[in-house]
């Protein structure tokens, strides 16, 4: 099967896959790819999202979350919150590992301009909750974000992708400026 056969077999059979996500989102650097599908229960309380991160060279990190979802303010902007856990799994040449890291998310709104926003996420992952080659693993996201419509939000973002990683000490897997854009269904 070629490369180009593959790719296609692979979008034909995502498809449904993000047909049925409440958000899908992605976002690209220059040197970097990331899609995010999101799936919210019943009663918009909890969700589960699985993610992953190309990187030029054959760098490639997933992610699996699970997070409470709820509203609340800080100060008086309406805030949107998850707390939760993120499992993520990273790859390059003969080095692997993964990390199960605790966090959260905020998305916050700006009343006085209807549609702006900001979003910061982050999850740690402490050498005990780390394995194979990952001794510690800590991921950071920030975006701006701007509602064009009301299912679809584009947005300028800064992600950090650390990882201490066995005999070679902390290390940038991944740290970009990125563009993107997610939809709600």
């Amino acid at each position: 099967m070629t490369r180009k056969s593959l790719l296609l077999s692979a979008l034909a059979l995502a498809v449904p896959v993000v047909a049925s996500a409440n958000e899908f989102e992605l976002n690209i650097s220059n040197k970097s790819v990331n899609g995010q599908l999101t799936f919210l229960n019943a009663s918009r309380q909890a969700e589960f999202g699985a993610g992953y991160i190309y990187r030029e060279g054959g760098m490639n990190i997933a992610n699996i979350d699970i997070h409470a979802r709820g509203q609340t303010a800080l100060g008086n902007f309406p805030t949107t919150v998850g707390i939760g856990a993120q499992v993520s799994m990273y790859e390059e040449d003969k080095i692997d590992g993964g990390a199960i890291g605790i966090g959260g998310y905020a998305h916050v709104k700006i009343p006085e301009v209807p549609g702006l926003g900001i979003k910061a996420a982050a999850h740690f992952a402490p050498s005990i909750t780390s394995f194979n080659d990952l001794e510690q693993f800590f991921r950071a996201d920030v975006k701006v974000t701007y509602r064009v419509i009301q299912n679809a939000d584009i947005y300028v973002g800064y992600r950090s992708v650390i990882g201490d990683i066995r005999g070679r000490g902390n290390e940038s897997l991944d740290e970009n400026a990125h563009v993107g854009f997610m939809l709600m269904f």
